[in-house]
């Protein structure tokens, strides 16, 4: 190997090592222990703790509160993870369901948490752990909408590039879980709603859907962002009845409900910066960051390139990409971007070494089990020499072949957390 590929794999090694800090900063576990060590959960008098565990970081939050319960007051527990985080745990039930889309275990766990609700007295007190993926893990359709129909306008959604902000204005309004539905359910008990964030903004209604907080719009919003794309034609008929029948205004009362906010992606950002060796220099340039990666990577690209460099310089983003589906290759938001981003130096190259990583903090960019991708300005060759062109496996949605072609993944593991994504890139103009 070269010097300067040495150098690449040490500019790789960092990338990692800095990723996977910001992955532990979003740590559950040690979120939860810290919010109960401020604010301990106290004996009931009467009545009991009823926890509802949702999302990829379920077990953890779970295994958590369950030992910060009281030992003399009765309690019960619900756990909705996603099939690679799942595990039993000991004086809980647990679902492993469907993600990004639903399915017959997650309608399963969605009905033992209606009817668990469906019991609570004003004595009762409702802890509610929340992470990213609550939303799609959950389905709880409202009467007339089948699993089926569910089904196809998560494809929908996901397919045609909506944001997770639209994404879960369409979900609440199908649903009677979303949109503050658990809490409203749970009344008269008290609901103590603990979250880690994994949506841009930290927008409590859109996190999960927002199942302990007010909706974020009306059925006539939602219907409107399919009319807007001219894709109402393509919804199923149950939910075209619903979205487009008249709503009557109703006041919604969650003066029940409390809501906590214990991670966020930006958290792990600030560790990132925090964690940079002696020598580096480096900025959060954007913890907001949103749109269709076709856009975004050039735009990354170009904020690198024109940036104010020292001889070692991190540039760190962070929120969540969408990717509009043109063909039926395997792949994912991260790792579509991270080869975009390849693309855009090709044309334009950075002056210096570099690298850029994008990778999803729960592990898994899309339906795959990789994380996201980790380039340099060889990866394009590394493809090209395999016989395939770039071109092609991007035309064809196909990132997860041409990562893998390159040697590019950023595999990882599910991490059992979720604080939506983070973009990390390093150049080093010191050769």
């Amino acid at each position: 190997m070269t010097e300067t590929g040495n150098e690449i794999e040490q500019l790789r090694d960092l990338a990692a090592a800095l990723f996977e800090a910001g992955v532990a900063a979003a740590d559950p576990r040690q979120a939860l222990e810290k919010t109960f060590e401020e604010s301990p959960l106290l004996p009931l008098q009467e009545g009991r703790y009823l926890v509802i565990a949702l999302g990829k970081a379920a077990v953890a939050m779970a295994q958590t509160c369950l030992k910060e319960l009281p030992e003399d007051t009765p309690s019960e527990c619900l756990v909705v993870t996603n099939y690679e985080n799942a595990i039993p745990i000991e004086g809980a039930t647990c679902f492993a369901a469907g993600h990004p889309v639903p399915d017959e275990n997650g309608l399963a766990a969605g009905k033992a948490i209606m009817d668990m609700l469906a019991t609570t007295t004003e004595e009762d007190h409702v802890i509610v752990l929340i992470s990213g993926g609550g939303s799609a893990l959950v389905p709880a359709p409202l009467p007339g909408i089948s699993l089926e129909d569910k089904i196809a306008v998560s494809k929908l959604l996901l397919a045609h590039g909506y944001s997770i902000h639209e994404i879960n204005l369409v979900r609440q309004s199908l649903s009677q879980l979303k949109g503050g539905g658990l809490s409203l359910l749970a009344a008269p008990a008290s609901v103590q709603s603990y979250i880690l964030s994994d949506v841009v903004g930290d927008d409590l209604s859109t996190i999960a859907s927002g199942p302990t907080n007010p909706p974020l719009g009306s059925r006539k919003d939602a219907l409107a962002l399919f009319a807007a794309k001219g894709l109402v034609e393509q919804l199923p008929a149950s939910v075209r009845t619903i979205l487009e029948a008249d709503e009557e205004a109703e006041e919604l009362d969650f003066s029940n409900t409390e809501n906590l906010l214990i991670g966020s992606n930006r958290l792990s950002l600030n560790v990132i910066q925090d964690s940079l060796p002696i020598g580096w220099r480096g900025r959060i340039v954007d913890d907001l960051l949103e749109g269709d990666v076709q856009e975004v990577a050039p735009r990354l690209h170009e904020e690198v390139r024109n940036a104010p460099q020292e001889q070692k310089t991190v540039l760190i983003w962070g929120g969540e990409t969408t990717v509009t589906l043109k063909g039926d290759g395997k792949g994912g938001r991260n790792q579509e971007l991270a080869l975009l981003f390849a693309v855009a130096d090709e044309k334009e190259p950075i002056e210096g070494d570099w690298v850029f990583l994008s990778g999803g903090t729960d592990g898994r960019d899309g339906p795959t089990d990789s994380a996201g991708g980790l380039v340099d300005a060889g990866t394009l060759n590394r493809i090209r020499q395999t016989g395939e062109k770039p071109s092609v496996l991007l035309a064809n949605n196909d990132s997860y072949k041409a990562l893998e072609l390159a040697g590019d993944h950023l595999m990882i593991g599910a991490t059992g957390t979720n604080v939506a994504d983070i973009q990390i890139c390093l150049v080093d103009k010191d050769k």
